[in-house]
């Protein structure tokens, strides 16, 4: 793609052709997304934070979006390179819905086709700088998968993205089963939630809750977890530390 730019060099105005560029590097990002299939279907959290460098700039960023009748889309990452996934994904599903066939993608399809558009920008050298988390019922049947920002993708019964990764899998892999209630779940998810408070200094008090059913996408109102602070640990965290200051 190109645009044309005005260049006065003095005497007179030249064109130059440039060319258009995506995100070379993330500045507004999102952090964890953390995910689990309960007995109806997946649970999906995230808070609603977005992070300019280390500077926690804004607090009321929605990460976690419906897709058609079947799907629910979490992402961590570029703020921007998300809304550009999620115009790709509106028109995916406007062009399935002018067939009106009566079928409609579900969420392995839709997974599949993110893999093949983060690969596919991967393989440009020009990456979308999420990672996707999937979540879906259709036919009775739930599917949870991710996708990194080079095209890695798997399936599982829990997912976690960031910092999640590392703190909230552990849990899961504990706590996790699959006839979890609705309740147990959204109580799984809010105690990953609040270590990850704990621990990663882009997590703010902030959270919405999503659920996938074969009725459809149910996303919380924002919402804060309480929170317990007074733990010695947090009075010194640097106590004992080898070469701490």
């Amino acid at each position: 793609m190109t645009f044309t730019v005005p260049i006065d060099n003095g005497d007179s105005v030249r064109i130059a052709e440039e060319e258009s560029q995506r995100t070379l590097y993330p500045y507004v990002t999102g952090t964890s997304i953390v995910a689990i299939k309960y007995k109806d279907g997946v649970l999906m959290a995230s808070d609603m934070g977005g992070s300019y460098g280390s500077t926690l700039r804004y607090k009321n960023i929605e990460r976690v979006k419906a897709i058609g009748k079947h799907s629910l889309l979490g992402a961590s990452g570029e703020i921007s390179d998300f809304q550009e996934i999620l115009r790709y994904l509106d028109e995916l599903t406007l062009n399935d819905n002018m067939w009106d066939d009566g079928n409609s993608l579900g969420p392995k399809e839709i997974h599949n086709y993110l893999t093949r558009v983060m690969y596919n920008r991967r393989n440009k050298l020009n990456p979308l700088w999420n990672t996707l988390v999937l979540g879906g019922v259709k036919n009775g049947k739930s599917y949870l998968g991710m996708v990194s920002m080079i095209g890695v993708s798997f399936e599982d019964d829990h997912v976690a993205t960031g910092f999640g990764n590392h703190l909230a899998r552990p849990i899961l892999r504990d706590e996790w089963h699959a006839d979890l209630s609705f309740e147990d779940g959204v109580k799984l998810l809010e105690k990953c939630m609040r270590v990850l408070l704990y621990r990663d200094r882009s997590a703010i008090n902030k959270l919405q809750i999503a659920k996938i059913t074969e009725e459809g996408v149910t996303v919380s109102q924002p919402y804060s977890l309480k929170t317990f602070w007074e733990f010695s640990s947090f009075h010194n965290p640097t106590a004992g530390a080898e070469g701490s200051w």
